[in-house]
């Protein structure tokens, strides 16, 4: 046996490249990773035990370049590539080049990425190996006469297909044979653009169809495993969203037979390593059909880790050193379910355009033993629009699917960020659409509920009432859980009393005004009454234990936080995501006709004096103003009386509740 691999490159980036440190570190080897001018500051790159450049932003030049990445291998000392996924991962030329250089590369064989990166020939090994096909012609004549024969064989409707085409590109769906000439010619023109190949094939265009993919692990010796399979129906332009295993719904003797199915697959071109095989599920007829084999760790592989409890970058080191496998396919157990949410910067309102900026804020959930966060961001990062948008992945286990499906919507509730917009809260309505909760999946799913999915959890009626609670949290309005002197923060917020505080609200390019009142308070709860739009509400609030309220408003439990930023505020309720502008208008912040000492609504600093010591003050005189959140506060006597005493001076800092100014009452 070869020298065991002691230090590994990883040839990617983000999210994935930390995830297999994590594995890397644990397994006591030393970590390296490769990096572009645009990445430089990214966690990946500090992670790593050594860093190195290797050019510029522009994939093609960095991330792309073999040769780079095989000259930073030989620098570092590392003795193995790991592709992660994307990039490089199924190049047949990069698993080639390790080969020659003596490194090893955490994968398949070149061979065997190569016998899958043909559609057509892949599917003529698959009907070989007994692998079930979908009805279609994926022959080496690509006349238009002979796709036309063929499609009447086949019927309609049918599906072209580029041979060497991914991500949707050269796919049309033909209903009839009118449109058949037509759309084979459109597609051959982009399969050539997009891929520098023109081959098409065809297959039967199934309607509601379920995408159905099984994991399996193969080792040096012959041996192969699955690891049961996931479903990844939830898709968007054919990019997955959501990800589940096991696929829900489907009999136990069919999930078997696909299992053992995808490692025929696998021993057909004599796979090593972890690999997908992806396949297209029949609901009704419970048929299955073969549709690709992925030759790499698939974004997903987490929901397989979470019901096996294997690491499978583990294993593909494992058996990248020679390792055999330990197991036999009935020693292998699937228990209870996982969920996976991709994190994307995208704006899912606005044609789910791709979003860049700065992380300004960064929440992400705190990892448990039903939840985890395959990230690869921090607060303050920049994202660029180089890359793939996905940020992270947020995956949540339970003992059953629904379970999983609770736990993964209030990890995404936990999940924000002030600057760049994200997809959670698309997301999150995906999970509690009723369709998905009863497991009715298909690769139309975000199609037929487009509309429903669309709609905002919150209408501007929450948005405005909501707004003004998580500004009220942030100022100080509430007292917080590790804030013994509940009262002292709220000595401008009068409790129990009829004096209702204005404000004005910028929402939405609008702006509206109102008036609340805080009529209960405590450590851990409280309630508000506001008047807005001519109608009086009534907000309740608990304080959750990482400091966030559990609003109840109008029947609903609302997580509900926020981050200001200047004079804005980002309003983060549940998993959804809103800017506003809030402040009170110049009003009289002074002393009630009993109140002696003048104290600070909030943190500011002093603006002007309007008093001093020893001078006679009648009620309702501005005595004193200060600037807190951009906002201009007025205080003002409560009585006819004399200044006692000034405890600040013009420019001075001060805290919220801070004794500004004493007042002296006449002896009568």
């Amino acid at each position: 046996m070869s020298k065991a691999i002691t230090s590994v490159l990883v040839a990617n980036r983000g999210e994935i490249a930390l995830r297999i440190f994590r594995t890397a570190e644990t397994m006591g080897l030393n970590t390296v990773a490769v990096h572009s001018d645009a990445d430089a500051r990214a966690p990946f790159v500090r992670k790593a035990d050594m860093a190195i450049s290797i050019g510029p932003a522009e994939a093609a030049k960095s991330y792309l370049d073999i040769e780079k990445v095989i000259t930073a291998a030989r620098t570092s000392g590392a003795d193995a590539i790991h592709p992660g996924y994307g990039f490089l991962s199924e190049n047949t030329d990069l698993a080639a080049a390790c080969e020659k250089a003596n490194l090893r590369f955490i994968g398949p064989p070149a061979s065997a990425i190569a016998a899958m990166g043909s559609k057509s020939a892949a599917k003529a090994l698959m009907d070989k190996a007994n692998v079930p096909l979908v009805p279609g012609y994926h022959g080496e004549d690509q006349d238009l006469a002979v796709f036309v024969k063929e499609a009447e064989r086949i019927g309609f409707p049918l599906l072209i297909k580029a041979s060497a085409g991914g991500g949707g590109k050269g796919m049309r769906i033909v209903r009839n044979a009118g449109e058949l000439r037509h759309q084979l010619e459109a597609a051959q023109r982009e399969a050539g653009s997009s891929f520098g190949d023109p081959t098409l094939l065809l297959e039967r265009y199934l309607e509601t169809p379920r995408h159905v993919e099984v994991q399996v692990l193969f080792d040096q010796h012959g041996t192969g495993v699955y690891l049961f399979d996931r479903d990844c129906s939830v898709q968007r332009r054919h990019q997955k969203i959501i990800e589940e295993a096991p696929a829900p719904g489907i009999p136990d003797d069919v999930r078997r037979s696909m299992g053992e199915a995808a490692v025929r697959c696998g021993e057909a071109i004599g796979y090593v390593g972890a690999g997908t095989v992806e396949f297209l599920y029949e609901p009704e007829s419970h048929e299955f059909f073969f549709m690709e084999m992925n030759t790499r760790l698939q974004v997903e592989h987490p929901v397989t880790e979470m019901v096996t409890g294997l690491d499978l970058v583990e294993w593909q080191i494992r058996v990248a050193n020679g390792e055999a496998l330990p197991w036999n396919q009935d020693d292998l157990r699937c228990q209870g379910h996982a969920m996976e949410a991709r994190v994307y910067a995208e704006d899912p309102d606005n044609g789910f355009l791709p979003q860049t900026g700065r992380l300004h804020t960064l929440h992400e959930p705190v990892e448990s033993n039903t939840v985890r966060v395959d990230s690869g961001v921090c607060q303050g990062l920049e994202i660029t629009p180089w890359y793939d948008p996905m940020l992270a992945k947020v995956i949540a286990f339970g003992d059953d699917r629904n379970a999983a499906r609770i736990n993964l919507i209030e990890a995404l509730n936990r999940y924000h960020t002030d600057g760049v917009v994200l997809n959670t809260d698309y997301v999150s309505r995906v999970l509690r659409h009723d369709a998905f909760g009863r497991a009715e999946l298909t690769t139309r799913f975000v199609e037929v509920h487009e509309k429903a999915l669309l709609d905002p959890p919150f209408s501007s009626w929450f948005r405005k009432r909501l707004s003004l609670v998580a500004w009220m949290d942030s100022v100080g309005g509430f007292a917080h859980a590790d804030n013994r002197d509940v009262w002292a923060t709220l000595r401008n917020f009068r409790v129990d009393d009829s004096h209702w505080q204005p404000f004005e609200l910028d929402l939405d390019a609008d702006r509206y005004h109102g008036h609340y009142q805080v009529t209960e308070v405590a450590l851990d709860h409280g309630r508000l009454t506001l008047c807005m739009d001519d109608e009086e509400s009534t907000v309740r609030w608990d304080r959750m234990t990482d400091g966030a309220l559990e609003v109840r408003l109008s029947g609903r439990r609302i997580r509900l936080d926020s981050a200001a930023r200047g004079d804005e505020l980002a309003v983060f309720a549940d998993a959804a995501t809103w800017k506003a502008r809030i402040n009170h208008p110049e009003v009289a912040q002074g002393a009630v006709a009993d109140e002696t000492e003048l104290t600070a609504p909030m943190h500011g600093r002093v603006t002007a004096l309007l008093c001093k010591p020893g001078e006679p003050v009648h009620a309702g005189q501005a005595l004193l103003t200060m600037e807190a959140m951009k906002m201009e506060h007025t205080l003002k006597a409560g009585f006819d009386g004399t200044v006692e005493a000034v405890h600040c001076q013009t420019g001075s800092n001060v805290e919220a509740a801070q004794v500004l100014i004493t007042l002296a009452q006449p002896e009568d």
